[in-house]
C-alpha cells in the first residue's frame, strides 16, 4: 500500500529557524516523543508525530499537545501553524517523508523488572518494513530507556529482519537517551546538561550531530552501550540521592538535629560533596574515618528503632567489591602475587582498616604467596593504633614487607596495583610479558601497561 502524503497546504513561513531542517518521523506521542517532537519543530524541523493512537493524532493535527507538561501547548500551537508539526497513525508515510525516525515508546516493566520491548520491537517492525521501499538512507534513533546491549542484541536485528537491509551499510542506527524532569522537561530538553549520542561507527551520526548542532551543554559521541547505560546511572543516582537525604533527614529527626542546617553544610561543599569526587570506580573504601562512621550511625538508629536500609547497606557493599577483587586476583590461577601499595590511600602510611591490607589477608587465607611493597609504609616506623590494628590483623606482616619494588616484582607472577603513587617508567623496565598486571584503583589509561602485559581493570 502507497503512504499517504503527510502535508496541509501552509503559506510560506516566514520565520524559518534554520536554513537546512531535517524532516523527523518521531514513533510514540507519550510524554518523551511529544516534547521531543514539539522542541525539534521549535528549533524549526519538519516533525511528523506517529501514534497507533488516533485520539492523539487528531489532538496534535489541531495544534495541541497529548500531554500535560509545562510550555508544550505554546511549542506545539507554534509548530502547527507553522506547518513544521504534522501527525499520523501510518508509518509507511512517516519514514518514507523523513531523514530520521526517533523511536520514544515506552518500556516499562514486567513482573520480575525486565524492561518490557513489545513496544520497541513494533515500532521496529514498522520502520524496518517502511524502509524496504525507501530509496534513500535513513537513520534511526533510538530513545525509549533500554538496557545496555538492546540496541545491538535486539533493536538492529529487528530493523534489519523488517528491511531486510543491514545496519551500518544501508540504514543508520544510534541511541539518545534523554534525561528530562516532568514538569521542566521542555526545558530540559532545550538547555541539557549534556547530549549523549551512542553509535556503532562515528559516520552513523551525522544527520543527529547536525539536529543538535545549536544545542547547549556538554556534548559526548560514544558506544551504544554506554549511551544505553548513561540514562540508567543518571535515575540509579538520582534515586540513591533521594533515598539517602530521606535517611538522613529521618535521623536528624529521630536525633532532634536540624536537617535544613545539615543540608545547607553538606551541599555547600562543591569540593568532595556536590562533585565529581568518589564518583570514579575503584576499589574498596577504608581508612580511620568512614567504617567507623557508618557504623556509628548505623547502630545509632538501632537504638532508636531506626531501620535505614540504605545505610545499613553500605559495608556489606564495600565488602562485596572487597570480594570480587580477591575472586579476580584468585581467578588468574597464579600463586606468587606482588602486592604494589598497602595503605588505604596513596601518600600515606595509615594502615587502619585498609581494604588492602583485608585483601592480603584473604589472599593469604587461599594459599597466596604475597610479596607487598609500599614507599610510606615501614614496619618500623609504625606505632600507636595504626601498628595495633596490622599487628592484630596480619601477624607477621613483617615478612611480607619488601624494601625494594625489585624485590617484589622479581618473584611474582601477578602485580596488583594498589596505588597511585606509581613510577610507570620503572614499573615498565620491571615487569616481564608473562606477568598479569591487575588494577585495583583506576589508574589513567596511558598509565596501564597494556601493551606490555596482560591488564585486568577491578570493574572497567
Amino acid at each position: 500500500m502507497e503512504p499517504q502524503t503527510i502535508e496541509r497546504v501552509c503559506p510560506e513561513v516566514a520565520d524559518r529557524k534554520r536554513e537546512n531542517p531535517l524532516s523527523l518521523s518521531i514513533f510514540g506521542m507519550g510524554y518523551v516523543g511529544a516534547v521531543t517532537a514539539a522542541c525539534f519543530a521549535h528549533m524549526g524541523h519538519r516533525v511528523i508525530g506517529v501514534d497507533i493512537n488516533p485520539a492523539k493524532v487528531e489532538i496534535l493535527e489541531s495544534g495541541r499537545s497529548p500531554i500535560v507538561e509545562a510550555g508544550i501547548n505554546e511549542l506545539i500551537a507554534e509548530g502547527f501553524s507553522a506547518c513544521r508539526l504534522h501527525a499520523t497513525t501510518d508509518p509507511q508515510a512517516a519514514v518514507h517523508q523523513s531523514d530520521v525516525s526517533f523511536i520514544c515508546v515506552g518500556t516499562p516493566s514486567i513482573r520480575n523488572g525486565r524492561p518490557d520491548l513489545s513496544h520497541v520491537e513494533h515500532v521496529c517492525s514498522d520502520v524496518g518494513s517502511a524502509l524496504r521501499s525507501k530509496q534513500q538512507r535513513h537513520t534511526v534513533v533510538v530513545r525509549s530507556t533500554i538496557l545496555p546491549g538492546t540496541t545491538e542484541g535486539s533493536i538492529i536485528p529487528a530493523l534489519e529482519k523488517a528491511s531486510g537491509l543491514r545496519a551500518g551499510c544501508d540504514f543508520s542506527v544510534c541511541y539518545n537517551p534523554e534525561f528530562m524532569r516532568e514538569g521542566n522537561a521542555v526545558n530540559d530538553f532545550l538547555q541539557p546538561a549534556c547530549t549523549v549520542l551512542g553509535a556503532r561507527e562515528p559516520r552513523d551520526l551525522i544527520p543527529v550531530r547536525e539536529l543538535y548542532r545549536n544545542v547547549p551543554g556538554n556534548f559526548f559521541e560514544t558506544s551504544l552501550a554506554a549511551a544505553e547505560m548513561s540514562k540508567y546511572v543518571a535515575n540509579a543516582f538520582h534515586a540513591l540521592k533521594v533515598s539517602f537525604a530521606n535517611e538522613i533527614g529521618t535521623l536528624c529527626k529521630h536525633l532532634d538535629v536540624d536537617t535544613e542546617a545539615v543540608v545547607r553544610i553538606l551541599t555547600s561543599d562543591n569540593k568532595l560533596n556536590i562533585s565529581a569526587a568518589y564518583l570514579s570506580p575503584g576499589f574498596a573504601f577504608g581508612g580511620s574515618c568512614l567504617p567507623k562512621d557508618l557504623r556509628a550511625i548505623s547502630h545509632r538508629a538501632k537504638e532508636l528503632d531506626i531501620c535505614l536500609p540504605l545505610l545499613d547497606c553500605l559495608p556489606r557493599s564495600n565488602s562485596e567489591h572487597l570480594d570480587r577483587a580477591a575472586e579476580l586476583i584468585l581467578q588468574t590461577n597464579k600463586t606468587k602475587i606482588a602486592m604494589i601499595g598497602l595503605s588505604f590511600k596513596a601518600a600515606t602510611d595509615d594502615l587502619r582498616e585498609s581494604p588492602h591490607v583485608r585483601l592480603v589477608k584473604q589472599l593469604l587465607g587461599e594459599g597466596r604467596q604475597i610479596r607487598i611493597w609500599d614507599a610510606n609504609v615501614y614496619l618500623g616506623r609504625l606505632v600507636g593504633s595504626n601498628r595495633q590494628y596490622i599487628e592484630e590483623t596480619i601477624p607477621h606482616i613483617g615478612s611480607l614487607l619488601c624494601s625494594s619494588l625489585d624485590e617484589v616484582l622479581d618473584q611474582s607472577e601477578s602485580i596488583v596495583i594498589g596505588t597511585r603513587e606509581l613510577d610507570r617508567e620503572t614499573l615498565k623496565k620491571k615487569i616481564r610479558p608473562e606477568q598479569i598486571v591487575i588494577d585495583l584503583v583506576n589508574l589513567e589509561t596511558g598509565r596501564r601497561l597494556e601493551e606490555h602485559v596482560r591488564y585486568e581493570g577491578l570493574c572497567w
